[in-house]
């Protein structure tokens, strides 16, 4: 597999030996979360983001950004962590990422990767990644960060890294503080969404399904694969998306909405679900949208493919809350009933005519 910018093979010699697929030309288009275009849509509505976007394009210290981890990091190389070197060139090869971004790894030891800058993006890993993760694994979180680039994430990330630091400085002054939290948390829910379509060019990249599902394991429970079962991490998702009832669900929001990433045994769940679609497999067989493509797509078209997207998720959704909102949507009636029953897990249904008692702590 030659270099993506010398041809020189002997760079490549500690990337993992088996044969995987490239995706010449390939398009973000083509992992990209459905969620992840409608959340950046919706983002891109917000009253006062362009305005501010704008103004901080020009403003963000992004020179000094870059010094910073120049000078106190190690930045990768032939030279410097080499086999991660080999890593982000293979994974810059089989996405097709012309030009190879500068890679550092910081001393944390706390598990984490990031994608930031607005020129050019900038890949930063922890040294807490680094020591937890084996090379499969540590493969597909490279190539979850270069599908961060390939898909423009990082000018996104780096602005709210930004306003997350100027609303604890700010936060004094309520007016100003709220405008900024609306725009951050904003910028949360398309991140959200956007590392499950990272989480897809990682899969492509490290090809491995099983790896994929270790690296998350690990980085909710730590280096004790030996004590872990995918299966049942995998039925911890659908335990948290069904259990409970509709107070559950609104906890579940309030717990989420301060986070970046979204759950760990989530980005499972629907990294597995996204692996046994024809859609994945036609990647895999070399079916898919090209960047060359991308001036043609029709951007109604992308937004009606997220809101189909949406309105399939809320049918199948085993949470209480979406049930609900399926059943209104239905036209279902008593609809009294059914939320002292979803709210208090009574029994208030909508064709017994028997209210019950009231249920405490509605």
């Amino acid at each position: 597999m030659p270099d993506v910018n010398d041809g020189n093979d002997d760079q490549r010699e500690h990337v993992p030996s088996r044969q995987r697929r490239r995706f010449e030309g390939i398009s973000s288009r083509a992992y990209e979360h459905p969620a992840d275009r409608s959340a950046l849509v919706a983002l891109r509505k917000l009253s006062g983001f362009d305005t501010v976007f704008k103004a901080l394009s020009g403003l963000l210290p992004e020179r000094s950004l870059r010094l910073l981890f120049l000078s106190d990091s190690v930045r990768v190389s032939d030279d410097q962590f080499a086999h991660l070197n080999d890593m982000l060139r293979d994974a810059c090869y089989i996405l097709d990422l012309e030009k190879v971004p500068p890679m550092y790894v910081t001393q944390d030891p706390q598990p984490n990767a990031m994608c930031i800058g607005l020129d050019e993006p900038i890949i930063v890993v922890t040294t807490g990644l680094v020591e937890l993760l084996d090379e499969e694994e540590m493969q597909a979180v490279v190539g979850h960060e270069v599908g961060h680039a390939l898909s423009g994430h990082s000018v996104y990330r780096t602005i709210l890294l930004f306003l997350t630091s100027l609303a604890l400085r700010v936060a004094w002054i309520p007016l100003g503080n709220f405008a900024i939290m609306a725009i951050v948390t904003a910028l949360r829910e398309w991140f959200r969404k956007s590392e499950l379509s990272a989480d897809r060019a990682g899969l492509l990249v490290g090809q491995d399904l099983k790896a994929s599902m270790r690296g998350l394991m690990k980085i909710a429970g730590g280096n004790h694969l030996h004590e872990m079962n995918v299966d049942a991490f995998l039925k911890q998702a659908e335990e948290y998306e069904a259990g409970g009832d509709l107070r559950d669900s609104v906890l579940k929001i309030l717990n989420v909405m301060p986070r970046t990433h979204p759950f760990t045994t989530v980005r499972a769940a629907e990294l597995k679900k996204w692996a046994a679609t024809r859609d994945y497999q036609r990647i895999m067989d070399g079916h898919y949208p090209r960047r060359s493509e991308d001036k043609d797509t029709s951007v109604t078209d992308s937004f009606r493919q997220s809101a189909s997207h949406y309105a399939d998720n809320v049918r199948s959704s085993k949470d209480p809350l979406m049930k609900l909102v399926t059943d209104i949507a239905g036209g279902a009636g008593d609809l009294g009933g059914k939320l002292r029953g979803k709210f208090g897990g009574g029994s208030g249904g909508a064709n017994t005519g028997n209210h019950g008692t009231p249920e405490d702590g509605a």
